[in-house]
């Protein structure tokens, strides 16, 4: 087993765990423990709100939208600047545009441009 393939199922683990069980876990916790705080222990709000499948529906009904507003916002505004800072950041665009630099001003040889071909070519394969 090499370590990329363990890399790989790492990510897919975490990323398994992190967006498609633990939210929907987090997001029943936290709706729970708002329940018994916040209404239980007010009597008024008790009196209104007395079952917590009923605060379960106005707290997801009320979330949900909110929540998308803010994803919008999100990838509207934040994303952009999130993704140009990864991009300036990611070696493989800098040897990208090194290669560029250095086959248009002469100072590569066919030796390097072929390995980088061969990381593009494995790329792309992925």
């Amino acid at each position: 087993m090499n370590s990329y393939w363990t890399r790989r199922r790492w990510v897919d683990g975490r990323t398994g765990h992190a967006i498609y069980l633990m939210f929907p876990l987090t997001m029943i916790n936290f709706i729970i423990v708002t329940y018994r705080f916040l209404i239980e222990g007010e009597s008024e709000l008790k009196d209104l709100i007395s079952n917590l499948w009923l605060f379960g529906l106005i707290f997801i009904i009320t979330y949900i939208p909110i929540s998308i507003i803010i994803g919008f916002w999100h990838r509207r505004t934040q994303l952009s600047v999130e993704n140009n800072i990864k991009y300036l950041e990611n070696p493989l665009y800098s040897k990208m545009f090194r290669v560029l630099l250095d086959v248009q001003t002469g100072k590569i040889n066919k030796e390097e441009i072929e390995k980088f071909r061969k990381v593009l070519t494995d790329i792309e394969k992925k």
